[in-house]
């Protein structure tokens, strides 16, 4: 669970303001944090339930320049409990569901959203945390979004912005990242982001869009 093509495109899509006070759920190895800190929010909390995870967190944040901005809080995000009310909250959640379920417990509990983390849980963390005005954006399997997306639209969470994005030009898409609010929108502003050409080769696209997170792009 280290740096992961689903995370890296998350982070640079979503917007972010400068007085944006963050709350990363499920920060793994804290890679969001760092790319959003890198874009220029405020402050991020970064929660993960899984203690080697803060630990390797907590190491990449210290060797930042963004240090004192950051900070890496072991909790069940169910369970977290802060009076900080955030402008922003991002996820890379457990999102497989029942499908595929691994040997390892740790990338189980982190992938799997039945072991920890329910769709109803997450949203209901996120209406409880986000102030009225803030946006929720994480990134989904394209082919769950549809069923998440019933869920947010329950717990009051609408879609305003989405990526749609195709691994290989010429595929299905595979993921998606969504950004939601808590008032619904009339007109979502969508787009389709192409990762490889059909030669596996990276698009232009991908290259320019992340050229200020990866070296040699």
């Amino acid at each position: 669970m280290k740096v992961g093509t689903d995370a890296i495109l998350l982070g640079r899509w979503v917007e972010v303001r400068p007085t944006d006070v963050v709350l990363d759920i499920g920060t793994g190895c804290g890679l969001l944090p760092l790319m959003l800190l890198q874009k220029g929010v405020s402050q991020v909390d970064a929660v993960d339930i899984d203690a080697a995870s803060i630990e390797e967190a907590t190491i990449n944040f210290q060797a930042s320049q963004w240090r004192d901005q950051l900070q890496a809080i072991c909790a069940d995000i169910v369970d977290y409990q802060t009076d900080k009310q955030y402008d922003l909250i991002v996820s890379n959640p457990p999102f497989f569901n029942n499908y595929f379920k691994c040997d390892s417990e740790r990338k189980s509990r982190a992938r799997h959203n039945d072991v920890t983390l329910s769709y109803e849980s997450l949203c209901a963390v996120v209406c409880r945390l986000l102030k009225p005005d803030g946006r929720f954006a994480l990134v989904l399997p394209a082919n769950v979004s549809a069923e998440f997306l019933k869920v947010a639209e329950k717990n009051g969470l609408f879609v305003h912005k989405q990526m749609i994005i195709i691994p290989i030009a010429g595929k299905s898409p595979n993921r998606v990242n969504l950004e939601l609010r808590s008032v619904p929108c009339d007109a979502v502003s969508s787009q389709i982001f192409t990762i490889r050409n059909a030669d596996k080769h990276f698009t232009e696209e991908y290259n320019v869009f992340l050229k200020d997170f990866y070296l040699g792009l």
